[in-house]
C-alpha cells in the first residue's frame, strides 16, 4: 500500500501542476464532459490521499464509473491532452486497486 500511496502522491503532484487542456473546457469527447471527469477523479484522489475513509465507498463507485470513460476518450485525444487524462486513469487504477476493486477492462 505504501508504494501505491507514493505513486498516487507523485502523480497527484504532477497533475496539480499541469494546466487543464484549454480546448476541453468547452467540448465533450464522445459524450463525456471532460471537465466533470477531471473533477470527479481529482476529488476522489484527493480524498483518498487525505485518508478520508468515510468517502471510500462513494469514491470507489465514482472511480469505477470514471475508469471506462477515461479508457474510451484517451485514444481520441491529441498527445498533450491524452497525457493529462492518462495520468487521471493511472491514479484511478491505483486507487481502485488500493480500495480492493481493480478496474475491469
Amino acid at each position: 500500500m505504501t508504494d501505491r500511496l507514493a505513486m498516487v502522491a507523485d502523480l497527484w503532484t504532477a497533475h496539480r501542476q499541469a494546466p487543464f487542456p484549454r480546448r476541453l473546457t468547452s467540448v465533450d469527447v464522445m459524450g463525456v464532459d471532460m471537465v466533470v471527469l477531471d473533477l470527479h477523479v481529482a476529488m476522489c484522489v484527493n480524498s483518498w490521499l487525505n485518508r478520508d475513509a468515510n468517502d471510500d465507498d462513494q469514491c470507489r463507485d465514482m472511480l469505477a464509473t470514471c475508469a471506462p470513460r477515461l479508457r474510451r476518450v484517451i485514444p481520441e485525444l491529441p498527445h498533450d491532452e491524452a497525457a493529462y487524462y492518462q495520468r487521471l486513469l493511472d491514479m484511478t487504477t491505483l486507487v481502485l486497486e488500493a480500495l480492493g476493486d481493480p478496474p475491469s477492462g
